[in-house]
């Protein structure tokens, strides 16, 4: 059977039996995209949700079934993640649980599923039954990073938002309006003020000081370093065309 499932990923159903509620409309004012009806397609959008302060809790894909959002996250925090956005809910008619029905799959090449929102060269991803895929998360690993981009908290923990190169990957809607970290994180772009960024670099050169996760393994590891730092000529094109 084809690699293609990630099993270090998992689902979060956000859906309600209540006509006057709308999931979309409670992730709005939370998450750092627009996941509004007229945004929210047949295709995912990548978004997070941070502190107050703008730094990273969760990234996620969101992707849309029916009146119902999925969020495609990080296995290891699934249950995390619910019980943060259960605090937020308030008294509004939404259950958020884990979806085991399906499951997250990945294709670096094909047809099948949608590209990836971050950026195309990503792949395709698409939600099926696991079924008897086998697991790709080695594989999504090594593409993913091979192309200088980061995702889990072991990477983008603690970060400010912008700082894990989140405009570059599609990853904030600046005109949205309010969800939480919105002000930081706006005011950062205003003025320009992404100072550090997020960047995959050859293992024997990464500073560990400045070390957010190593993958030996691959040779490669991920450090927070200040942009005037950095060789635009070492980078991935997409991130040297962000800091030139």
């Amino acid at each position: 059977m084809a690699a293609t499932l990630l099993t270090n990923r998992a689902l979060i159903r956000l859906s309600t039996q209540d006509d006057a509620e709308d999931v979309r409309d409670f992730l709005q004012g939370l998450i750092t995209n627009d996941v509004s009806a007229q945004a929210l397609g047949d295709d995912p959008v990548y978004a997070a949700l941070l502190t107050p302060q703008g730094k990273t809790l969760f990234d996620f894909l969101v992707w849309a079934d029916g009146d119902d959002v999925l969020l495609d996250c990080e296995a290891e925090l699934a249950p995390e993640l619910i019980k943060r956005l259960s605090l937020y809910r308030l008294r509004r008619k939404v259950t958020i649980a884990i979806e085991p029905e399906l499951a997250v799959h990945w294709s670096r090449d094909g047809s099948a599923g949608t590209l990836d929102p971050r950026m195309a060269a990503l792949g395709h991803r698409w939600l099926a039954p696991a079924a008897d895929a086998e697991p790709a998360d080695d594989a999504w690993l090594a593409h993913r990073l091979s192309l200088g981009v980061t995702e889990t908290r072991a990477e983008l923990g603690d970060i400010l938002w912008l700082e894990t190169n989140a405009i570059e990957l599609n990853g904030v809607a600046f005109e949205k309006g309010c969800y939480i970290g919105q002000e930081n994180t706006a005011r950062m772009n205003w003025r320009s003020k992404v100072n550090r960024r997020l960047v995959v670099v050859p293992f024997d050169q990464s500073d560990e000081k400045r070390r957010k996760a190593a993958y030996p393994e691959l040779g490669l590891a991920v450090d927070h370093l200040r942009v005037s730092d950095l060789n635009p000529a070492s980078l991935p094109g997409w991130q040297a065309a962000a800091i030139t």
